[in-house]
């Protein structure tokens, strides 16, 4: 059986869907090696850091199934807690220097 799979990512600036036909069995990084991509992420175009299949972290030894998504997921610029927290700060500032 040939499993069909999308390789997908968005940058800033760039975004690419790369699809490839594998064998039954084919792991996530037989799907980057097919695609062309550098497995072992040196190239810093390559999108290998974090993985994951429609949505779901992923490693490079997972199997793959028919269909599947593999999506690669930029780093994170910033400490989500922080910035909640810095968003938060922000508005009660706000609040507080208005006057009705």
């Amino acid at each position: 059986m040939i499993l069909r799979v999308e390789l997908v990512w968005a940058w800033p600036g760039e975004q690419k869907q790369i699809s490839v036909e594998l064998p039954e069995g084919a792991r996530v990084v037989d799907a980057i090696q097919a695609a062309g991509l550098d497995p072992a992420g040196k190239d810093p175009t390559t999108p290998i850091a974090n993985p994951g299949i429609w949505g779901r972290p992923a490693s490079l030894e997972s199997v793959l199934r028919d269909g599947d998504r593999i999506e690669f997921y930029r780093p994170l610029t910033a400490d989500p807690k922080q910035a909640r927290q810095q968003r938060a700060r922000s508005r009660r500032l706000g609040r507080k220097n208005f006057t009705a």
